[in-house]
């Protein structure tokens, strides 16, 4: 059964589901269909990934409710700032047919300066009831306190890169502190970690995939995460994580994989 977690604005959230990056704009509405057929919910995608129109249309032909969805979306670096991620918003929710759940700056951007105006215009929205929660996307622990410090506003999440080879633990930490929920993108790393000797004993144990595996390390962490793919074997096989679990040891042995290697841009350097 799937694991939901509590937002700190009183709203929950999926622990896992479905990233839609990469995926071609052709092909997203048959894949986020399929997907929420499989019994995905959860569905993260962006305006800068083009295809916010196939994850709307794949949501309508799903034939399940809108109020049983919780749809991501994020405003992209060049529409940072007060008024511009007012329209970017628009924008967004026009393409997907709907207003998004959950609506995330997708980075800091800290050289442009514009991320609290983007916050305040995000805090309009929810204020407003155009979405129902509001977050953030690869920020570090400075930009959290500066946002929070500045407006009394605490994201209720962070989505940030996270695997075994990249475990984040001082920024989960902080998280678990401010009440942040701590999402999970590349949640596989590219498949590093997939031939290590901790991954492979408990596949070993319990059937499952390294990937599963993997995966299932996250929820236990207490994250949110939301793998990729387009092929339907593994859409299912990703969403098939919550029948086993990882002993203490083996979670412990998971973390020594942590060797602080990301695979994706560094927040402080990007946009």
């Amino acid at each position: 059964m799937m694991t939901v977690l509590k937002l700190n604005d009183g709203n929950r959230i999926p622990a896992l589901g479905l990233g839609i990056w990469q995926i071609p704009a052709d092909q997203t509405g048959r894949i986020v269909s399929s997907a929420i057929g499989m019994g995905y919910t959860l569905i993260d995608g962006a305006a800068i990934y083009g295809n916010e129109d196939g994850l709307g249309q794949g949501a309508r032909d799903s034939g399940v409710a809108r109020e049983q969805l919780f749809v991501t979306t994020k405003i992209w670096n060049d529409r940072q700032g007060h008024d511009e991620t007012l329209r970017a918003f628009d924008e967004s929710a026009a393409r997907l047919g709907t207003d998004p759940d959950l609506l995330l700056i997708h980075w800091p951007c800290p050289a442009k300066g514009l991320y609290l105006d983007t916050w305040r215009a995000m805090i309009r929205l929810r204020d407003e009831g155009r979405v129902k929660s509001i977050g953030v996307s690869n920020f570090m622990g400075d930009h959290l306190e500066r946002l929070i410090g500045e407006t009394g506003v605490t994201p209720v999440l962070n989505q940030i890169e996270l695997h075994p080879a990249f475990q984040q633990t001082e920024l989960r930490a902080l998280h678990d502190r401010l009440g942040i929920v701590t999402q999970c993108w590349t949640p596989l790393g590219k498949g590093q970690s997939f031939d290590a000797a901790p991954v492979r004993a408990v596949a070993e144990r319990t059937g499952k995939t390294p990937a599963q595996v993997i995966l299932r390390w996250h929820v236990q962490l207490g994250c949110s995460v939301i793998p990729r793919s387009t092929n339907a074997g593994r859409l299912a096989e990703n969403l098939d994580v919550f029948d086993f679990s990882l002993t203490d040891a083996e979670m412990a042995a998971m973390g020594t994989l942590d060797a602080g290697t990301r695979v994706g841009p560094d927040p402080m350097q990007f946009g």
